[in-house]
């Protein structure tokens, strides 16, 4: 019986991890609202396997986000961090975040906080508005940058371009980049 017992903890811990991996690879391809049944097929294992090991969605999705988001979200932030010029900085940021949101669904659901109830998504948006708080900051202090922008229009820019991402699925990359472009250079305080 007892040389039942660590085989059973070693089935048990492939499962989680088949679980988790499949999760990373469905929610990186089709978002964070992805039903848990393709979650299910993807890992060989019942959706009921899924609520045992992770209680449901919301344990899934914290016990893969910072893997799955935000690394990318901290590596933006700090390849942005080595940029001298605050405005280029600030413009890269949002650059690098809005074409994230078009590659990664799933990075796209954490901006566009579409899992309102998870504490591990909550605090990697917040990480990321307060970084884009702070590069605002930063970037108007040199008179470039509109000062009448706020924090809170920051935020609802990448929450618009995550809304455009989200509904324009059929456009291409470039087009969605060059848009971008076009909303950036409405910042300057010279436009």
């Amino acid at each position: 019986m007892t040389s039942e017992n660590p085989r059973l903890r070693a089935d048990a811990q492939r499962n989680v991890e088949g679980i988790r991996l499949a999760a990373l690879d469905v929610f990186r391809a089709h978002g964070l609202n992805t039903p848990l049944d393709a979650v299910a097929r993807a890992a060989g294992v019942s959706k009921g396997t899924i609520y045992h090991r992770f209680g449901g969605r919301q344990g899934l999705i914290d016990a893969v986000v910072e893997e799955l988001v935000a690394e990318r979200i901290t590596g933006i932030i700090t390849a942005v961090g080595a940029i001298e010029d605050p405005v280029e900085r600030f413009e890269s940021y949002l650059r690098q975040i809005w074409l994230l949101q078009y590659d990664e669904p799933a990075a796209n659901d954490v901006l566009l906080r579409s899992m309102p109830t998870s504490g591990a998504v909550n605090a990697l948006c917040e990480h990321a508005n307060e970084n884009a708080a702070r590069l605002l900051a930063d970037a108007q202090a040199t008179g470039e940058v509109r000062a009448d922008l706020t924090p809170e229009d920051v935020w609802l820019l990448i929450w618009e371009r995550g809304i455009i991402a989200r509904a324009c699925a059929e456009q291409p990359r470039e087009g969605y980049r060059r848009r971008s472009e076009y909303t950036l250079r409405g910042l300057r305080s010279d436009s």
